[in-house]
């Protein structure tokens, strides 16, 4: 999770605000929680809301107060073997997969934690340096990041319970009508992509880069639920013709027929219960395997990473159905190309031509994770605004479908 060393463009102070604002966030979308909610681990791939809470504060804690304030002792000695994730660097760490056997620190005491994190980083603004100040640019982005994963992972936690629980109420989906479906003409010839040191970035966005383009269109909007439900109608999930190799292995395997959350004749599960599902609203919850078997046998395909990137680089990235508050998101009709869900591309994570990862321990987590992923491009309801860009470039391995995720289609001309 690391960025380019790009200078901070705006002062302490309202870094140490933005830092507040990001941590009480997360205090917000967990209030609703109980102990058990909270330490509950519904999947390997999936972590705990405690987890979560608990690991990013051990971020600030070691990265910025650990390296970079003198004399900090560390809340508990015991954390940094149990909330380190992937940082081989920092030394061992719990395995991911037994994460939901972390019943103690309790809710309560990771709470704790988060206090005492944020107390000590606030006192330490004034005499944080350039670099340590850079890793609280890197440790808001990297906590804005667990948020979502915050609630992809708590809706996947409720979803297990056949009681169908509610995390938060939610107003009943208006009624809208998708807008017709038409494809855009995007660029061809050279075009640059990649971030252009403009402000925050993570490694993986850099350097810019040329690139050439053929002609294509690309949709106007995602694909709605309406558009999945004929899909399965015409026997999508049944016709190996429409599936990759290992995608037809794993639908087959897996017995998926529907989105991830569907459940029974038009109804969902979300985070407000079981709802009504709008068919004018974008699909959401499906897989890279599912998303190209659609776009199959829609005609079309999916954008690669260049022709999504360079059609949204004019939009605005602050508007759309985004996260905001603690609440019960869910993708919503009409939307922009910017919120909702997560648009797979048929390009894989990997590299750009002269990519450097960042330097020191926290340079490992997005070039180590160069194989065997598929970029998505954009946000989604659960993706705190502000925190994404044309540039971003959100990764999961091919069957992944918990998180927000959908799909634009494209096409050549």
């Amino acid at each position: 999770m690391a960025t380019r060393r790009n200078p901070l463009d705006e002062p302490a102070t309202a870094l140490a605000e933005r830092f507040a604002a990001t941590r009480a966030l997360t205090r917000e979308l967990a209030a609703p929680l109980s102990d058990a909610d909270a330490t509950i681990q519904p999947f390997p791939d999936a972590s705990p809301a405690k987890w979560h809470m608990a690991h990013t504060s051990w971020f600030f804690e070691t990265f910025v107060l650990r390296d970079h304030v003198a004399g900090y002792r560390a809340f508990d000695d015991r954390f940094a073997y149990l909330f380190n994730s992937y940082y081989d660097g920092e030394g061992a760490r719990h395995d991911r997969p037994k994460r939901g056997m972390i019943s103690r620190p309790t809710l309560d005491e990771v709470r704790a934690y988060r206090a005492h994190v944020d107390a000590a980083v606030i006192d330490a603004f004034g005499s944080l340096g350039p670099a340590a100040l850079e890793l609280v640019e890197i440790g808001i982005n990297h906590e804005q990041q667990h948020q979502e994963l915050f609630l992809t992972d708590i809706l996947a936690t409720l979803a297990e319970n056949p009681t169908n629980p509610v995390y938060a109420k939610a107003d009943a989906a208006p009624c809208h009508a998708p807008e017709p479906l038409s494809f855009l003409p995007g660029r061809t010839g050279i075009v640059e992509i990649g971030a252009n040191g403009g402000g925050f970035a993570f490694d993986s966005e850099t350097p810019r880069h040329r690139t050439i383009l053929h002609p294509h269109a690309i949709a106007s909007r995602p694909v709605t639920n309406g558009e999945w439900r004929d899909f399965i109608n015409d026997g999508g999930y049944e016709k190996p013709s429409l599936w990759l190799s290992e995608g037809w292995d794993w639908v087959n395997r897996e017995a998926v027929h529907a989105p991830l959350y569907w459940r029974g004749e038009g109804l969902a599960f979300t985070l407000a219960g079981v709802v009504d599902l709008d068919p004018a609203a974008p699909v959401a919850h499906v897989s890279y395997y599912e998303a190209d078997a659609f776009a199959r046998w829609a005609g079309a395909r999916l954008p690669t990473e260049a022709e999504w990137e360079d059609f949204a680089a004019s939009a605005d990235p602050n508007i759309g159905n985004q996260l905001d508050r603690a609440e019960a998101v869910m993708p919503k009709a009409p939307g922009d190309i910017f919120g909702d869900v997560w648009e797979w591309t048929q390009s894989a994570f990997a590299a750009y031509p002269g990519f450097v990862p960042a330097e020191g321990t926290v340079g490992e987590y997005n070039g180590k994770f160069m194989c065997g992923q598929f970029v998505l491009k954009g946000a989604s309801c659960a993706t705190p605004r502000g925190h994404s860009r044309a540039t971003y470039r959100n990764f999961f391995p091919p069957h992944a479908r918990w998180q927000f995720t959908g799909l634009r289609l494209a096409r050549d001309s």
